[in-house]
Formats: structure tokens, sequence, C-alpha cells
């Protein structure tokens, strides 16, 4: 039984991919950084990453994976919150953020639909869990999966994560 969710929500996330149409942002010949700029969703994340001075970071060899909130993921925080975390007194807070969204390493969809958590790049954990067909990491859902980079890859989720305090 365990593995029969397991497929289904590998084949929910892949079909999601396709449905979705990101394939302009599928270009492995570019880093994480220029894919999530080219596919025009995640405008909001890229200028997050430039402002915090994680873009070199993102752009290189890594892998890393990037569990990437949309512009849309964004609109849901309360007004003002992205426009105080783009402040520069603001900035290790927006890095701590940013990189709760950051896994090291290469991790596919089907690869995570086997984890229970992962350690992000901030050193917290995150929770992941497969249910059905669907795939959330904490409480945000992932969307769309498997955006490819030439240095590791993206899943689209609807909610940005914000890291425990303390």
């Amino acid at each position: 039984m365990k593995m029969n969710v397991r497929k289904a929500a590998i084949a929910a996330i892949a079909a999601t991919s396709l449905a979705v149409g990101t394939a302009d942002a599928r270009d492995v010949d570019r880093n994480l950084v220029d894919t999530a700029a080219s596919a025009g969703q995640f405008n909001i994340l890229v200028t997050a990453i430039k402002t915090a001075g994680l873009a070199d970071t993102l752009k290189s060899s890594g892998p890393f994976t990037v569990f990437a909130p949309t512009d849309a993921a964004f609109a849901k925080l309360p007004a003002g919150t992205m426009k105080t975390l783009l402040k520069p007194e603001n900035k290790a807070q927006l890095t701590a953020i940013l990189t709760y969204h950051v896994v090291p390493g290469t991790v596919m969809a089907a690869d995570v639909a086997k984890l229970k958590q992962a350690k992000t790049l901030n050193g917290q954990m995150i929770s992941v869990k497969a249910n059905g067909g669907a795939v959330a990491i904490n409480d945000a859902k992932v969307t769309d999966a498997d955006i490819r980079a030439s240095n590791g890859v993206i899943h689209v989720i609807d909610t940005v994560m914000l890291p425990p305090s303390g």
C-alpha cells in the first residue's frame, strides 16, 4: 500500500509538471537563478535571492534543490512583509528564509516522495509528506516538479515557508 501511494504521488507530480507547461524553464544549460528568472513566475523570489546575496551561491556548481515559491505564494504573505524583508537591515532574516527553501544535492520528485524530512542550507529541517497524489513540504504544496537546471532542480511550491524561530 505504501509503495502505491508513492507511485501515485510521483505520477501526480509528473502529470502536474507536464500540465503546467514550464518547458521553457527546463533548460539545463541555465543555472537555478537564470532558470527561475526565465520562468516568469518567480520574479519576487529572484529579487529576494539577489538582495540576500545568494545569487552567486545558487549559480555555482551546487547541486541544489530549490523549493521555489511563486509570486502568488509571496502575495499570500501579510501586506508589507516582502518590502520589509528586502531592506538591507533585514538581510540576515531574508537569507534565513531563502536558505530554508534550499536542500543540498539534486532531489528529484521520485526521491522527494521517499523522504520524510530534509536538512536545508540554513541547517533546519523541513518535513516532506506524500499523501495520495499530493506532496507537501511543511505546509506548502508542490505544484510543479523537476524543473531542471545545470546545477540542480526546482520544485514549485504554493506557499512561502518560514523557518521555525529559536
